[in-house]
């Protein structure tokens, strides 16, 4: 589930130059198109849909690199609801 929201999410708000269907989960995001505006209006997304907020020590370029990340991220945010 989780990972399926942030993949809608990142197809939403991630102002991609492909289609966020075609990338795995481990690939780049950055590489992928994502910049550096799009990934704030990415994480607002994220926070709103699983209600946590992101704690600076996460707002790293690493925390948002992947679709894998991104849920290591959540995960470790909101363990009990992830």
């Amino acid at each position: 589930m989780m990972r399926e929201t942030v993949r809608e999410l990142v197809a939403q708000h991630g102002r991609l130059a492909v289609d966020a269907e075609t990338l795995g989960d481990d690939d780049d995001l950055y590489r992928a198109g994502l910049t550096s505006h799009a990934s704030v209006n990415l994480m607002l997304a994220l926070e709103d849909a699983f209600d946590v907020e992101f704690p600076d020590r996460m707002l790293r370029r690493q925390t948002f690199a992947s679709v894998a990340a991104i849920c290591e991220g959540l995960s470790e945010l909101a363990p009990s609801d992830a």
